[in-house]
């Protein structure tokens, strides 16, 4: 599967985005599809995830309550709706997909094999 991220930009703190992952094909009962972002000098983390079945969505802490992540099968699209941006949020961040990932590792960046490219969000006034 080949992925396409697309929505980063610039928004002042307390604002709002919402990032896209365009696939090529369906992911819904076929691939964990996940966000992940990487801050300047900082490791890639996890930020929100959803199953490839049954669609349940899990998110990093830190973001509980601001983000959430849905799928719209008719668009093999996911997207990352970000709400009440910190200058904390600013990141590349890129989604990322898997066949095969397992419950427990879904936050594993290791576990995913295929990539999008980034996208590059900042949060700042």
């Amino acid at each position: 599967v080949q992925l396409q991220a697309s929505g980063g930009g610039s928004v002042q703190p307390g604002g709002s985005l919402r990032l896209s992952c365009v696939a090529s094909e369906r992911t819904s009962n076929r691939y964990t599809v996940a966000w992940f972002r990487q801050a300047p000098g900082k490791e890639r983390e996890f930020v929100a995830g959803i199953m490839r079945s049954g669609g349940r969505s899990y998110y990093e802490e830190s973001i509980k309550g601001r983000f959430v992540i849905s799928r719209d099968n008719a668009k093999n699209t996911v997207y990352l709706q970000m709400n009440s941006l910190k200058p904390e949020d600013t990141a590349v961040y890129y989604c990322a997909a898997s066949a095969t990932v397992i419950l427990s590792e879904r936050a594993n960046d290791r576990a995913y094999g295929y990539w999008g490219q980034g996208t590059l969000v900042t949060v700042s006034s």
